[in-house]
C-alpha cells in the first residue's frame, strides 16, 4: 500500500528535501524545520507506515529495509529522481539504508542522533520504555517520552508545550504491536561492516546530552563513513531539532546549500 505524503515549499526546479522522523514516526516532528527549509527547497514529509495518516498493521520481522522501500515509493509517486534526505534517529537509519540500497536516489544525507550498530545503553532505554508500556499502559509510556527527548530545564520552561505533546501522543498512539515492531527493527539495525560502501555526502549531527542515544554513536558513525562531517551541539537532548531549532536549521541549511547541484 502506497503511503500518503505532503509536498510543500518551493516549486518548479527547486531540489527536494525529504524528512523522516524517529520512533514516533509522524511528520509533525519536523514542524520547527518546515519554514526554514521551504524557503529554499521542495519539502517532502510523511507519516511512516503504521503511524498517523498511514495506518497499517506491521508484520513480524518488519525492518529498516522495509521503511527504506517505502521512501522509494514516495519518491516515485512524487516523480522525484533524487533528494536530500534528513532523518532523525530511526529516520536516520532509514537514510543510511537508502544510501546502501539506492544510492542513486540520494543527493545528500543528514543523520541526526543516529547510529550504525546496536549499543547497550540505547537497548536498556528501550527495554525500560517497553516495560512502561506493558506495565503502565499507553499513558505511562507517553508520559515518560519527554524524559528521553528533552533536557529537564527545557521541559520545565516549556511545561505546557510538553504536556500538550503528551496528550497528543496518547490520543494518536500508533498501537502496541506497531511500536514493538518498530523498536525491534531499530534494535536489529547493524551496518557497521558496510559503512565503507556509503559514498553519499553525509552530515552527522548529535547532542552531547542526549540520554537515549550516546553522542559517541554519531562520532563513530561519522568516523566510519568516507564522506561525512560530524557536528555536535553541547546541549539540547535527543530532540535538539526542537529545543535548539534555530541553530539546527542554520547548520542543516549550510550543509544542504553546499550539496546543491553537486
Amino acid at each position: 500500500m502506497a503511503l500518503n505524503f505532503e509536498l510543500r515549499g518551493r516549486e518548479g526546479s527547486a531540489e527536494a528535501v525529504l524528512l523522516s522522523s524517529g520512533l514516533g514516526g509522524t511528520a509533525g516532528f519536523w514542524q520547527p524545520q518546515l519554514a526554514a527549509l521551504g524557503e529554499h527547497f521542495r519539502v517532502i514529509t510523511y507519516d511512516q507506515r503504521g503511524t498517523g495518516r498511514n495506518p497499517d498493521t506491521l508484520p513480524t520481522g518488519y525492518a529498516i529495509t522495509d521503511m527504506a522501500a517505502d521512501v522509494i515509493g514516495i519518491l516515485d509517486a512524487a516523480q522525484i529522481e533524487r533528494c536530500h534526505f534528513v532523518g532523525h534517529a530511526l529516520g536516520g537509519l532509514v537514510g543510511l539504508q537508502l544510501a546502501l540500497d539506492h544510492p542513486q536516489r540520494l543527493q545528500s544525507l543528514a543523520v541526526v542522533n543516529g547510529w550504525s550498530r546496536p549499543n547497550p545503553h540505547t537497548a536498556r532505554c528501550f527495554a525500560a520504555r517497553r516495560h512502561a508500556l506493558k506495565g503502565g499502559g499507553v499513558r505511562a509510556y507517553v508520559e515518560a517520552q519527554p524524559i528521553f527527548l528533552y533536557p529537564p530545564a527545557w521541559c520545565v520552561a516549556n511545561d505546557a508545550r510538553v504536556q500538550a505533546e503528551v496528550e497528543h501522543g496518547v490520543a494518536h498512539f500508533q498501537g502496541e504491536t506497531n511500536l514493538m515492531c518498530r523498536i525491534d527493527a531499530l534494535l536489529r539495525f547493524d551496518i557497521e561492516l558496510r559503512l565503507g560502501e556509503i559514498k553519499t555526502p553525509t552530515w552527522v549531527a548529535a547532542s552531547r546530552d542526549d540520554v537515549l542515544v550516546p553522542w559517541t554513536c554519531s562520532r563513530d558513525l561519522a568516523a566510519g563513513l568516507e564522506n561525512a562531517t560530524l557536528s555536535c551541539v553541547p546541549e539540547g537532548g535527543h530532540g535538539f531539532t526542537v529545543t535548539q531549532a534555530e541553530d539546527f536549521n542554520s547548520q542543516l541549511l549550510d550543509f544542504l546549500s553546499a550539496q546543491v547541484l553537486q
